[in-house]
Order: C-alpha cells, then sequence, then structure tokens
C-alpha cells in the first residue's frame, strides 16, 4: 500500500497539547495512533494553534469563561526546520513545521506535521491566523482551511511522500481535492483516491463561507461549475454560500458517516451519495486506566496486541473486577475533591456525563424534574459533569448555569460535582471512574460518542438514547441500558421523564443487588467494548486505503 495522507483540522494526542475541541479532534489521534499499531502508512497533516482550544474557568454560579494560554510547541513537538511557503493575500504566507511520530505496538512510526503561522515574516495578520482553534470570523477560517488543505498537500509533496490516496477527516480539509487538480490529478483520479469522513448532521459543524470570500482566498484554485457541484451533492442552500462538506462529497469518492444510524441520518443531507457506515472506535491503550490495564494483563494476556481479546471479559473474576474498578473509581473522587471540594461518597451510584456542552446533547436533561430525582436518588446517587461550551455558544453556556442552579437545589441529598476545563486526562479519569455513563442526545443528532465506548472499555455500564453507536452496542439489562425506545421526534419531556424511569426502575435496581449483579455488567460492556476499538475502526478504513487505484 502506499501512503496515505490524513488531513484533519484538530487532533488530541495528549491533554497538554490542547490542539483539539471535542470528539472529532480526540477520534483523530485515535485514528492515527490505532493506524500505527496496525502499521498503516498513514502521515497526518494539521495545523498548530498557539493558543488552542482555551481553558475553561467556571466561577460559582456556572459562568464560564475563557483564558488562552501559549503553548510553546517546543515543550511538546519536533521543530523539523521545514517550512512551507504560499500566496496569500498579495504577499507569502510561510508556516514553519512541527512534527510528532506515534509508535505503535510494534514500533511502527506513523508521522504527525503540525503547520504554525507563527513566523517572523508573516504579517502579524498572517502570524495569529493559527492562534485558536475554532477562533476568529469566515475571514481567518477560510485562511486556517486554505493552509490546512492547500499547504498541507504541498508540504507532503514538499517532503517527498509519494501518497497513494486522500483521507478527509471533515469538509474542514476540502481545500486539499483542490489543490488535487492543481496538482494535475483527474476528478476520477480523485474519485478513486479519496475518502471523505462527514461527522455529524449538526449544521454548526459544516462550513459554509461566501463565494467571494473563498475566491478571493483562492483564485484560479476554485473549479468554475463549484457552485453546480455543491447544488448537486444536496446542498439545502443550494449553492448560495460554498458549503465545504457538499463540494467535498461532489470530489470525493466513497465518502463514509461514524456509526451505522449516523451513515443514515447522512445519506439525507447528500444527494445520491452512498453513504458507508464505519462505527467509531477508540484506541484502547490509551483508553483504558491503569486500574484495568493491569487486571486485563493478568486475565486478558495479549489484550494490548489484540483487543478484540476483550471479549472474553467474563473471564475476570469477580473479586478481580470489583477490585480495579474501585481503584478506579478512588482516583475519581480524589480529582472530584481537590478540584472541586465536593466529597462523593464511595457507596454511591456515581453517573458520570462529560462531552462538549452543544445544546442537543441536552445536559440538563436529568435535572428537568427535581423532586422526582430527589425522591428517586436522595442518599443514594450522585453526579459528576464535565464538558466546555464554545465561546460563542451562549446556549451551551446556560446548560452549564442551569448544572450549578441544580446543583445548589439538590446539595443536602445529591451531590453533584463539575470538574473545570474538559481535558483528555479528565475523560480518562471519568470514563473509568464513574458506575455508569449517561447520555441523553437528541437523536438522531449524535453521530458516534466515543466517550461511551471509553466508559465500556472501562467496565462502566452506559445508559443511553438510542442514538450515535449505542444502537450497534446496547443490550438492554446486559451491558447497560436504553433510555426510551428509538424515537426521532424530539420531546424533551417524553425523554426526561424516561431518563428517570430507567434510573429508578432499572440502574438503582440491578445496583442494589450488590456486586455478583453488577459485575456481570461490567464485563458484559467491556465485552461489547471489544468491537469499537480503534483496531477494528482501521481494519474498515483499511478497505478503503487497499481501493485506492
Amino acid at each position: 500500500m502506499g501512503v496515505i495522507g490524513y488531513f484533519t483540522a484538530e487532533i488530541g494526542l495528549w491533554s497538554e497539547l490542547h490542539t483539539y475541541s471535542g470528539g472529532l479532534g480526540v477520534l483523530a489521534g485515535d485514528h492515527v495512533k490505532s493506524a500505527a499499531d496496525a502499521e498503516v502508512p498513514l502521515v497526518a497533516v494539521t495545523l498548530l494553534y498557539r493558543e488552542g482550544y482555551g481553558r475553561q474557568h467556571l466561577d460559582s454560579d456556572g459562568i464560564q469563561t475563557e483564558t488562552y494560554a501559549e503553548i510553546d510547541p517546543a515543550n511538546h513537538l519536533t521543530d523539523t526546520g521545514v517550512e512551507i511557503t504560499l500566496p496569500l493575500d498579495g504577499s507569502n504566507l510561510v508556516a514553519r513545521i512541527w512534527k510528532e511520530e506515534i509508535k505503535g505496538i510494534s514500533g511502527h512510526m506513523v508521522p504527525v506535521f503540525f503547520m504554525d503561522t507563527f513566523h517572523p515574516q508573516n504579517s502579524e495578520e498572517h502570524r495569529r491566523l493559527c492562534s485558536r482553534l475554532y477562533g476568529g470570523d469566515d475571514s481567518v477560517r477560510i485562511r486556517q482551511e486554505y493552509l490546512l488543505g492547500v499547504g498541507g498537500v504541498r508540504l507532503l509533496e514538499q517532503l517527498g511522500f509519494d501518497f497513494k490516496g486522500l483521507h478527509l477527516n471533515e469538509g474542514h480539509c476540502t481545500f486539499a481535492l483542490l489543490e488535487m487538480l492543481n496538482k494535475g490529478w483527474t476528478r476520477e483520479q480523485l474519485a478513486n483516491r479519496v475518502l471523505f469522513t462527514t461527522h455529524t448532521p449538526v449544521p454548526a459543524g459544516h462550513d459554509r463561507f461566501e463565494w467571494d470570500d473563498v475566491n478571493e482566498v483562492l483564485g484560479e484554485l476554485l473549479p468554475e461549475d463549484s457552485m453546480q457541484l455543491v447544488k448537486e451533492a444536496g446542498d439545502p442552500e443550494e449553492g448560495r454560500r460554498i458549503s465545504m462538506s457538499h463540494l467535498a462529497v461532489a470530489l470525493s469518492g466513497p465518502v463514509n458517516a461514524v456509526s451505522n444510524l449516523n451513515a443514515w441520518v447522512a445519506s439525507s443531507m447528500f444527494a445520491d451519495q452512498h453513504i458507508a457506515p464505519i462505527t467509531n472506535g477508540v484506541h484502547h491503550l490509551t483508553w483504558t486506566s491503569p486500574a484495568m490495564a493491569e487486571l486485563f494483563d493478568d486475565y486478558l494476556p495479549g489484550w494490548k496486541s489484540e483487543p478484540a481479546k476483550l471479549a472474553h471479559a467474563g473471564k475476570i473474576p469477580m473479586d478481580a473486577l470489583v477490585n480495579s474498578r474501585t481503584q478506579a473509581r478512588s482516583v475519581l473522587r480524589d480529582l472530584v475533591r481537590v478540584s472541586t471540594g465536593v466529597e462523593l461518597d464511595p457507596d454511591r451510584l456515581t453517573i458520570g456525563f462529560a462531552r462538549r456542552f452543544a445544546t442537543y446533547k441536552r445536559a440538563n436533561l436529568v435535572f428537568s424534574d427535581l423532586e422526582r430525582l430527589r425522591k428517586i436518588g436522595a442518599g443514594r446517587i450522585q453526579f459528576v459533569f464535565a464538558g466546555k461550551a464554545h465561546p460563542r455558544d451562549q446556549g451551551g453556556k446556560d446548560l452549564i448555569k442551569s448544572i450549578f442552579s441544580s446543583a445548589k437545589d439538590l446539595v443536602d441529598d445529591i451531590p453533584v460535582a463539575f470538574l473545570e476545563d474538559y481535558s483528555m486526562a479528565t475523560g480518562l479519569a471519568m470514563t473509568s471512574g464513574v458506575d455508569i455513563w449517561l447520555n441523553n442526545p437528541i437523536r438522531p443528532l449524535e453521530a458516534s460518542g466515543t466517550s461511551g465506548m471509553k466508559a465500556a472499555m472501562n467496565g462502566v455500564p452506559n445508559c443511553s438514547i438510542l442514538d450515535g453507536w449505542w444502537p450497534e452496542g446496547c443490550e438492554h439489562g446486559v451491558n447497560g441500558w436504553a433510555i426510551g425506545g428509538a424515537e426521532d421526534e424530539r420531546d424533551d419531556v417524553r425523554d426526561a421523564q424516561n431518563v428517570l424511569n430507567v434510573i429508578e426502575n432499572d440502574v438503582l435496581p440491578a445496583w442494589d443487588e450488590g456486586s455478583e449483579k453488577w459485575s456481570e455488567l461490567m464485563r458484559a460492556s467491556i465485552a461489547t467494548s471489544a468491537r469499537f476499538t480503534g483496531a477494528r475502526m482501521i481494519s474498515d478504513y483499511l478497505r478503503f486505503y487497499d481501493s485506492f487505484e
């Protein structure tokens, strides 16, 4: 197989290098790690954001503010000494190139290249282009995506990579296709050698720009029939603006979504385009807690190189499983106490909820009826939340405030902790340290939901709306629970009642049965996670990589 160029606007490799905002970026990190494990000849290209995504600060009322501590790439990455130059705004944009090599289980390396516009030859405006992930207006975003797509292709060529095909992680990377046309690839070659992954049906996840603004940056790189391509790909705006996702679909070959349900939803977004389902997976070595990793070493030998062996979790003795889970739970309680001052009770059921605070994820749904929640859970349950709202998403910020308000109302009966500045490290502590993982988005807007897969891998049963990956994994009452049926019509009242119903009638009775019953659920969760690893995901993607001509 020839080299595959993997393009992504954000990537989460580890917590401190905060060039990621949520699932899309962390998934990209898991993708390259899993490719390294599978010895896939992949090379990744992304942007370096000197101020990252921003640090979240929460006051006592849950009001979110952000600060931006500058990342010094020299503390994280290797300076390649390579630079690329692109024409932009009547001058040149110069990008310095940093690199990280991701080492797989066998020693195979996948390089990740970061393009950095903080260069003395750039104007101040150009220097600040890559200051913040998803920061700035459309003018900034267009120029960021120009650097990512056009600059990324030129970088790989400058470095001597003879790539067989491209994999674009969302529409932010679409301009790479235009640069390939500029380099001499035909549209037939694009169709045979490019895979495009779409992640979400939520409009905010799909960039749309004014044609004149894009033309100002791209000039002759923009095909004359671009508007027609966007229209024919099924753009609901009928080409009024340039939809990056629809242009990508029009020029790519295969297109995939990130769960079976997401593929069905995406098929209605893009006209006459078959959407292949490749359900996301998580990198097992990254997302297994130390306590659980030791347990797997003892009872599932070889799981590190063959994570499918997690399917044999039924072999794990109850006492050993309970002991490892007790360690992981203790780590989270310590983190919560130090970070928030909230003392969690080791005997109570701990319910976890952590993700980007977008309004469709309905983080506060469980608090819709506080009196019933108090009646069900006083002295029996406790909550841990985490997650950032986008700096400009007031609706998401209001959700955080509402959780703080509910926490104050419940303080005497049900502890509620909110961990500030959600990160990969916090995510691991939570997905391994809670007792159930709660997820209640508006179906079918959750594309995949990889945090639930991480929880399952750590023996934490999911309690979720049947959205994203969960319809493929859920065995109600065996490895977790479904909230309601598979209803697509939004009804917050119905869903809020269903959340409380399942906690009262299914989750708490199982918890009260004791260690034997709960261990059965934990083993089943771990076994289920064997089907949702990055190793399985990469094997699915290899079918497309191998088909590139």
